[in-house]
């Protein structure tokens, strides 16, 4: 299994990244304010960055580490990369599956089934460790309807169809994703999903989890040989990393908004950490994101154990082992593709 390494986030704007032997230096007005040895890093973010030298992109691209820049509310902007990874082979079998319907849609159906039911599992566990402070049958109607559209998945006949399914039962699990935030209700409150722009503080936690989550998905993808931008469920667009989007269905639920919820509810994240603009749009400030990072980054060490593989993963690592699964199958060395089940 591949080693976990640190990712570097710099999230004060205006700073300018360069080069000095093997150490990333830190730049202000044309000032050293510091340096991180690069050898220990496998990805760099950057939030709102002056900028990047050369030298410091073509030593990244030499030894494979990912170069990400973002606005400052965390906008995906750009991405510095090299060669392609892996082999010819893998990535034709990856574009025939794609376009073969009934390939595809296989795939898709499992990862569909596999957000399905890691989102029951959380309705399921909320009901179990806070009955006193929900509705205990509304959660019970809401987890069932959520096993029916997972029966539902397996017999889809078509991509639309399928995520057709998957619309309606997301809609059904987030009807409940306020009774989940059990703090600081007055400040973080729940109406449903919104976004470009987001309009409430939980909501700038959720797309930003999911952008967090997603590039991490892309780079594993790439690690193991895989296209990001050819998926099985998510159309082909334009700059849209359609297989990264498909992995990240598996992890939307325990991944991101499971940790957006211990965040606020274990008071980790603040009104306080928010900007709330004239025009409606709610932004992470400087300090917000520092103390989401800080979480993330923390959250990606812990432990568990695989349920296909029957081996610890950190969760940090969990979209390597996805991808590494989903590129042996694509090989044939799999009978089916087995998504990521939390048990």
């Amino acid at each position: 299994m591949k080693k976990l390494l640190n990712t570097l986030y710099i999230t004060t704007p205006d700073r300018y990244l360069s080069l000095d032997g093997e150490n990333i230096v830190l730049s202000a007005e044309r000032k050293e304010i510091g340096r991180i040895p690069l050898h220990n890093l496998e990805r760099i973010m950057a939030f709102g960055c002056a900028g990047a030298s050369p030298a410091l992109m073509g030593k990244c691209v030499a030894e494979n580490r990912e170069l990400v820049f973002l606005s400052r509310s965390g906008r995906f902007l750009a991405r510095v990369e090299g060669e392609l990874n892996g082999n010819v082979l893998l990535r034709r079998k990856q574009y025939r599956t794609a376009d073969d319907p009934a390939e595809s849609l296989e795939i898709a159906r499992n990862m569909i089934a596999a957000k399905l039911y890691n989102s029951r599992w959380m309705l399921e566990r909320t009901a179990r460790d806070h009955s006193m402070r929900i509705d205990t049958e509304l959660f019970r109607c809401r987890s069932l309807f959520l096993k029916e559209s997972i029966n539902a998945v397996f017999t889809a006949e078509s991509h639309d169809s399928l995520r057709g399914i998957e619309g309606e039962a997301a809609s059904m699990y987030f009807s409940v994703f306020n009774d989940m935030i059990l703090q600081q209700k007055d400040a973080f409150h729940f109406a449903g999903r919104n976004r470009r722009p987001p309009l409430d503080r939980v909501n700038v936690m959720l797309s930003f989890a999911y952008m967090l989550c997603t590039s991490m998905c892309t780079s594993a993808l790439e690690t193991v040989g895989l296209d990001p931008y050819v998926g099985f469920l998510h159309t082909d667009r334009p700059g849209r990393r359609s297989l990264a989007l498909d992995l990240l269905e598996e992890f939307r639920a325990l991944m991101c908004d499971r940790f957006v919820l211990t965040m606020i509810n274990k008071r980790l994240i603040a009104p306080n950490h928010f900007t709330l603009r004239e025009d409606g749009a709610v932004l992470l400030n400087d300090e917000g994101r520092r103390a989401f990072l800080t979480a993330w980054q923390n959250r990606k060490d812990d432990e568990i154990r695989h349920p296909f593989l029957d081996e610890k993963v950190q969760w940090g690592m969990l979209p390597y082992a996805q991808a590494l699964l989903l590129a042996r199958y694509l090989r044939g060395d799999l009978d089916a593709y087995p998504p990521f089940l939390w048990k």
